[in-house]
């Protein structure tokens, strides 16, 4: 089992930053892919960026591409969102999930465990 905890949730004005936080903890991380969801009020959760387990392969939506950055640290069994420049339409309640295959996935029904999601709220 693997349990993840996101945080770095919070209300933000447009064009600010956040980074995004999920800790991993029940078993190691490192040789599994890892994805950011996001989910806004009424809407499917969709793919916001994925990581391969080596670090070397990353996917993004458009919408974010520029804008957003997807790191991990193994060591830390540990995966981050660096998010830059954020606009009212990235407001959404944003999830961590962990695929248990080291080459990553856009869709949804391919990552095996989830976080409970940390609220991203971007003021006009």
């Amino acid at each position: 089992q693997v349990q993840l905890e996101e945080s770095g949730g919070r209300l933000v004005q447009a064009g600010g930053s956040l980074r995004l936080s999920c800790a991993a903890s029940g078993r190691t991380v490192s040789g599994y892919a890892m994805g950011w969801f996001r989910q806004a009020p009424g809407k499917e959760r969709v793919i916001v960026a994925a990581i391969d387990w080596s670090d070397s392969r990353t996917y993004y939506t458009n919408s974010v591409k520029g804008r957003f950055t997807i790191s991990r640290d193994n060591a830390k069994n540990t995966v981050y969102l660096q998010m830059n420049n954020l606009k009212p339409e990235d407001t959404a309640v944003y999830y961590c999930g962990v695929r248990q295959r080291g080459t990553l996935t856009t869709r949804l029904s391919e990552y095996d465990y989830w976080g409970q999601g940390t609220q991203v709220t971007v003021s006009s």
